[in-house]
């Protein structure tokens, strides 16, 4: 089915960028281009208009350095949306194990016609390291600790969704704020669309000067509820902590999981969010994770409107590019 977005090629005033690596890099006006633009889509959806050819003829690499399910699925469905073809990289089943590097094994990927590439790399600065290499468009999909901006998105497109303007609104990350790329990119994209921020947790996973963020911190979940508006219940990242950070995981979700009885002493409309994937029992019970106060699915469905919106972003930008190339030569 043609659309009008079909038609209407220009890049949505606000976003000028070829690459997404971080939030960090983002001003409030580029942010809110993003989520407008995922709000289009998920318009367009309602109305029963699931398959644009924004992105027709398009290559898009998946190159997942790191397990994922949600964030590589939710990416490949929204390449698709867009009529993209779609290249999975599976670094397992790779030349990485025959010697290849990192950033060679990107570029034979390009040579192949891959214009857009979603990047997920243990190591902080991977996806960077590619825009200095490669021609393509990158797409930071998590790197290491340092940002993932698609997740941090979804998290403020569905605040946005369900509690409109966040300035002025209070929103806390709890858990393990030392290990999450989630909570960096949350950080920098709440304070800029203006909301206030609380991060929460034990002493021994809130990072040192964390406050120069302009964030608050506290280390008692009871203590904040009365006065947070949304809840983003960080994973603890058992696969990146290399000692122990609290005594045990029956005393975390005590001191720090979110279960009935804190609900019923929280605001009334409060929100509660969580990355995926959960760990029901430890950053939050089962009753909490389905009850009425949870969007945590609506999440999930953001996240594909988010991710088509940034494909969608990236690739007018590369094509307005071209153009004037194209002009400049002629």
């Amino acid at each position: 089915m043609t659309t009008s977005l079909d038609k209407e090629m220009s890049t949505p005033r606000g976003w000028t960028k070829r690459h997404l690596l971080g939030l960090q890099q983002l001003d409030a006006d580029e942010i809110t281009a993003i989520l407008d633009q995922a709000a289009e889509f998920k318009r367009l959806a309602a109305e029963g208009e699931t398959k644009l050819g924004a992105l027709s003829g398009t290559y898009v690499g998946n190159l997942f350095f790191e397990p994922s399910t949600r964030t590589k699925t939710s990416f490949n469905l929204a390449a698709k949306r867009l009529s993209a073809d779609t290249i999975d990289f599976t670094a397992a089943a790779s030349s990485l194990s025959k010697g290849e590097s990192f950033v060679d094994t990107a570029r034979n990927i390009e040579a192949m016609g891959v214009s857009m590439m979603v990047v997920r790399h243990s190591s902080p600065g991977a996806p960077q390291l590619l825009t200095q290499h490669l021609n393509a468009s990158i797409l930071n999909a998590g790197d290491g600790t340092h940002e993932h901006p698609t997740q941090a998105l979804l998290d403020i497109f569905t605040i946005r969704e369900h509690r409109g303007d966040l300035k002025g609104k209070t929103v806390a990350l709890v858990g393990d704020i030392l290990h999450s790329r989630v909570a960096r990119s949350n950080i920098w994209g709440l304070k800029k669309l203006g909301a206030r921020v609380i991060v929460c947790g034990p002493a021994t996973l809130i990072p040192e000067q964390v406050e120069k963020l302009g964030v608050e911190v506290s280390h008692n979940l009871d203590d904040i509820l009365s006065e947070t508006d949304c809840i983003n219940l960080l994973r603890i990242q058992f696969e990146r902590q290399r000692s122990a950070f609290f005594p045990s995981i029956r005393e975390y979700a005590h001191l720090f999981g979110m279960n009935g009885s804190r609900i019923r002493r929280a605001k009334k409309d409060i929100l509660v969010l969580a990355p995926g994937p959960i760990n029901r029992g430890v950053e939050i019970t089962p009753a909490v994770a389905d009850g009425p106060h949870s969007v945590i699915i609506d999440q999930v469905t953001n996240g594909l409107m988010i991710r088509m919106a940034c494909l969608y972003l990236l690739h007018q930008t590369s094509q307005n590019v071209l153009q004037v190339a194209a002009q400049g030569g002629s």
